[in-house]
């Protein structure tokens, strides 16, 4: 997979994990499924990512991203069960995600 398709499927995948998180406060019936198609291309496009190239640190946040995408997946899956943790699990997955997105550019020095 191209590093571009795996940006518009990230960013299309973001705005249904964001859509479906919306709706689901509106009580939609189709919002757990919204929610789980996008946390799944999420966790797609970083279990796609190559990191074999990458040193140390950038293999360690790679890792990270991965474990974001696996707590979205967990999250989808409190959704479905009307379950109040799925909000947890998010949260863990958004704190991952901005963590790595602050400490990336600087390991790539």
């Amino acid at each position: 997979m191209s590093q571009q398709i795996r940006n518009y499927i990230f960013i299309f995948s973001g705005a249904l994990v964001l859509a479906g998180a919306v709706l689901y406060i509106t009580h939609w019936m189709y919002a757990p499924y919204v929610f789980a198609v996008g946390a799944a291309g999420i966790t797609v496009c970083f279990m796609t990512a190559p990191y074999q190239d990458l040193g140390f640190r950038l293999r360690r946040l790679h890792r990270i991203n991965v474990l974001a995408g696996i707590s979205m997946i967990v999250s989808s899956v409190f959704m479905f069960r009307e379950r109040m943790e799925w909000v947890v699990f998010l949260l863990i997955a958004a704190l991952l995600l901005i963590y790595t997105s602050f400490v990336s550019p600087r390991a790539d020095e």
